[in-house]
């Protein structure tokens, strides 16, 4: 598996323009795009770098890449500088506003992001109406000094596993462009992987932050129901989480630091723990007990290269002392309960959207919404407690485990087409990605983390899920695997315009 060298000592270009702007952000070890949200923040600490030269060079790579691989609906460069030149000013002075000062972020476009318009992928939205409000996520990494950088594209409503959209067009794979970034998260994926900004926040309702993260080759986090929260509340309801997108699990530790913080707004988000994910990070999986289901039981057809990698990464795991049991947790494929509840939330979203607009959509959206009209107020409570039935399930299995570990997708990313290539149904939906969506039915964290390369060279994920609140166990356990294998950059082959 190609790794990325670490940085170590670094000499890069330092502002010297009166106002503050940087000059050449690359120096001897590389680009200031390349660099995690922690390494810049040593830089910044050091005096080695500025948030202007980082954000200047975040810049620059979009300017270079994004035209192909159509990460961003909205890119701010004057707003992001703005703001780069404010924190800049506050490192000069050794005080910095918070966890993140200086650091390019992006946020999803289904999150609202106060002065600018989230669009949702869809012509359904009117661009043209008061943007004054931030979603928790949002307020709170503007809190920390974060620099916002632009919003990411998803499919209309994050309604699928690939990122394509009437109004967004096709968002590509920087590993290949010819290639989906998976979604509905795929715009983040895309911009982390791609070096258009270090960190970027995405969201999960049957796989959305691991998917793309597993075919674009980054660290993808689905932090347990409620510990990040939301609003408004997604209209597919409570299988949807909003989680980070990073290429190092440090940096989705310090994500979690700042953006896991109380919201009244969010009635079913938790009570803070107070925790600092950076603390045991370090610790290791020795003694730790792992379960091992390649297929959980159920799932067909899993690429042949990636069964292999991922069982490498297994034996990995066990090497550095966790005890791994080869075992499936004994449930039938849930797919019927998540296209049903899914299925239900695209009607009645489609319900809220008058004639002309329903006209506009994207076909796969339209395609749910009718396939949800079908489904009784009777079934759509049976499949609620075949859903409570399964959660109960996993809870006790996972009291005889700390971590389940499976592949992140069965496939690697496929083709990218446009939206409404070809009929939606719950297989061609879902089928292809068994793995993600029980753990959001059961409110699970679960993360992705890079495990190698497939022959054609393209990204394999590893997932590993943690008991309900785990999430610092989760993270610890990639960083175990993340210190084994660092996470590869994509080589931008036929990405650069």
């Amino acid at each position: 598996m190609p790794q990325r060298e670490d940085i170590g000592p670094v000499e890069f270009a330092t502002s010297t323009a009166a106002d503050g702007e940087a000059g050449d952000a690359t120096g001897k070890y590389g680009d200031l795009a390349d660099c995690t949200a922690t390494e810049l923040l040593a830089l910044y600490r050091s005096g080695q770098a500025s948030p202007v030269d980082a954000t200047r060079a975040v810049l620059a790579r979009i300017e270079r890449v994004n035209p192909v691989l159509n990460a961003f609906s909205l890119i701010a460069g004057d707003e992001a500088l703005a703001a780069a030149r404010a924190s800049e000013s506050r490192w000069r002075r050794a005080k910095p506003c918070g966890a993140l000062d200086g650091v390019p972020v992006s946020i999803k476009d289904l999150i609202l992001t106060r002065g600018w318009p989230t669009l949702r992928g869809s012509y359904t939205v009117d661009a043209n109406q008061p943007w004054d409000i931030d979603a928790p996520v949002t307020a709170r990494l503007r809190e920390a000094g974060a620099v916002l950088i632009g919003k990411t594209n998803t499919p209309e409503f994050g309604c699928k596993g690939e990122t394509n959209s009437p109004r967004s067009g096709i968002t590509r794979n920087p590993w290949d462009p010819g290639r989906t970034p998976g979604g509905s998260s795929g715009g983040t994926a895309a911009a982390v992987a791609a070096g258009m900004g270090p960190l970027s926040v995405g969201t999960d309702g049957a796989g959305s932050v691991r998917i793309p993260a597993a075919f674009c080759g980054n660290f993808g986090f689905k932090p347990s129901f409620g510990r990040v929260p939301a609003y408004p509340l997604s209209p597919f309801g409570t299988v949807a989480h909003v989680g980070t997108h990073t290429m190092a699990v440090r940096d989705a530790a310090l994500m979690m630091n700042v953006i896991a913080q109380p919201d009244a707004r969010d009635w079913t988000s938790l009570p803070p723990d107070g925790r600092d994910y950076r603390v045991g990070l370090e610790d290791g999986v020795h003694g730790l007990r792992i379960a091992w289901s390649p297929t959980l039981g159920y799932a067909q057809n899993v690429h042949p290269g990636i069964a292999a990698a991922c069982a490498r990464a297994v034996r990995d795991l066990a090497g550095l002392g966790a005890k791994v049991e080869a075992i499936d947790p004994g449930f039938e494929d849930p797919i019927e309960i998540t296209i049903g509840l899914w299925f239900t939330g695209a009607w009645t979203l489609w319900n809220a959207l008058t004639a002309g607009q329903q006209a506009v959509t994207d076909p796969d959206f339209a395609a749910e919404a009718r396939l949800g009209s079908a489904y009784s107020a009777l079934e759509v409570q049976r499949l609620q407690l075949r859903r409570g039935a399964l959660g109960s399930h996993l809870r006790q299995f996972m009291q005889r485990f700390d971590l389940l570990v499976t592949p992140t997708v069965a496939v690697p990313a496929f083709e990218a087409k446009p939206a409404g290539h070809s009929e939606l149904n719950p297989q061609s939906m879902l089928g292809w990605t068994p793995f993600s969506y029980p753990f959001n039915l059961t409110q699970q964290p679960a993360c992705t983390i890079p495990c190698g390369l497939t022959a054609q060279g393209l990204p394999i994920g590893l997932q590993i899920v943690g008991p309900m609140f785990g999430d610092a166990l989760v993270l610890r356990a990639a960083r175990a695997f993340e210190r084994l294998h660092p996470i590869p950059r994509p080589a931008l082959r036929g990405v650069s315009t």
